[in-house]
């Protein structure tokens, strides 16, 4: 018999125990489709936390001052700052030619009140290339600029999270006056949407000249609670925070190893976010490749139970001539069949979870995943048929034929 005939015989098998068959599907089903979803979810885990990290900032490095002392030469020490200092010697090319721009930052939380409107919001104080390393952009008016952070001009630029629950829907912003604190400031700008990165909202944000809120918000003081430094290009990111640090060590007389500064390289985090991720794809990957072994077994036990009712039926064949190649294609088929319908029921179930948050997390479809847990499915059918079906064809036809 032909390879047409035993698919219309295996077909045939099927639809005479239908629920049967159907149930045997279902397993298959639901092992392929939670390889595509569960390896969709990772995908989309791993996608959500590299786009939260760069958002953070491009090819940033971040000198955070965690008020440590710096231990110097001989005996005496003192309080670890990041200072204005600091800031011209890291800009200067001449000492770091690999950094971008370096921006000082000073934060403090503020609520923003306008018109009876108050929300709660981060206040952030730098300069102009805080925005572009910080990844903002403006979507209208202006961002801050040099001479505002010389003249410490009130003037801030509005994530649109405090623009939509300050003013109106369909008002202007721009030219308004809110209220940080106590004091007021002009909006001159506002800043296209971030979204949120899973660890704060980045459109909850005001920023400011530092010299303002230094003015109004926090008090006069010579250092700052962080820097941002933005190299030159991920390829040199390494490089720029070695001369960040040299900088930082030479300034507070100390050692690279001993720095009392802590320093976070945005391509290290994103390296070792995405390795995590990985490791949490590949994990979630096994956990569906369970599912399929469940299948697998499931398969397995119902073309056993099939052979044992169909045994008169394997006599007769082998009886009137059928040689034990055809009985074994017969059914190796019929289980193949059953595991390759299954696996296109579980492929189009699949492909309609995806589309759903599962748990916060927007699935993203792994292509490479429909090929695999097809061609898993129907390896399923070969290695949990085989057995049944080898069984069949090696029956003696004079036992099949006295089976009750």
């Amino acid at each position: 018999m032909n390879l047409t005939g035993n698919v219309v015989m295996a077909l045939r098998g099927i639809s005479s125990n239908w629920l049967r068959s159907l149930l045997t599907m279902l397993g298959v089903l639901i092992g392929v489709a939670a390889v595509i979803v569960l390896l969709a979810v990772g995908t989309g885990s791993s996608e959500a936390v590299a786009k939260s990290i760069s958002s953070l900032g491009t090819n940033t490095l971040t000198v955070f001052s965690g008020g440590r002392t710096a231990s110097q030469t001989g005996t005496k020490s003192s309080n670890a700052t990041l200072s204005t200092t600091d800031v011209k010697l890291i800009g200067d090319s001449n000492n770091a030619p690999d950094v971008q721009s370096v921006s000082p930052v000073i934060s403090t939380n503020e609520t923003a009140t306008y018109s009876g409107a108050t929300y709660s919001t981060s206040v952030i104080g730098s300069t102009p290339s805080y925005l572009p390393a910080s990844n903002y952009t403006i979507s209208a008016g202006r961002s801050i600029s040099s001479a505002d952070v010389k003249s410490h001009a009130h003037v801030v630029d509005l994530g649109s999270s405090v623009a939509s629950n300050l003013f109106p829907a369909g008002s202007n912003p721009l030219g308004k006056q809110i209220q940080l604190g106590s004091s007021e400031f002009t909006v001159i700008g506002l800043l296209a949407s971030k979204g949120s990165t899973g660890l704060s909202n980045g459109d909850a944000v005001v920023i400011a000249p530092y010299t303002a809120v230094q003015d109004q918000l926090t008090g006069q003081s010579q250092s700052f609670s962080e820097l941002l430094v933005q190299g030159k290009s991920s390829a040199t990111l390494t490089l720029a925070q070695s001369e960040v640090e040299s900088i930082l060590a030479a300034q507070n007389n100390t050692t690279v190893a001993k720095l009392p500064f802590s320093v976070l390289n945005q391509a290290s985090l994103l390296s070792t976010a995405t390795s995590s991720a990985k490791t949490f794809t590949a994990l979630l990957g096994w956990v569906a490749a369970v599912s399929l072994l469940v299948g697998a077994i499931g398969v397995m036990n119902i073309m056993l139970v099939t052979v044992t009712e169909r045994t008169r039926e394997i006599g007769i064949r082998k009886a009137i001539g059928a040689p034990k190649s055809v009985v074994l294609s017969q059914f190796l088929i019929e289980a193949v069949v059953i595991s390759m319908l299954g696996g296109i029921l579980g492929i189009l179930a699949g492909l309609i979870v995806v589309r759903f948050k599962i748990d916060g997390v927007q699935p993203v479809l792994a292509t490479y995943s429909i090929p695999l847990a097809f061609g898993v499915a129907l390896l399923v059918g070969v290695f949990a048929g085989l057995y049944p079906a080898y069984r069949a064809a090696s029956l003696r036809p004079i036992d099949a034929l006295r089976y009750e």
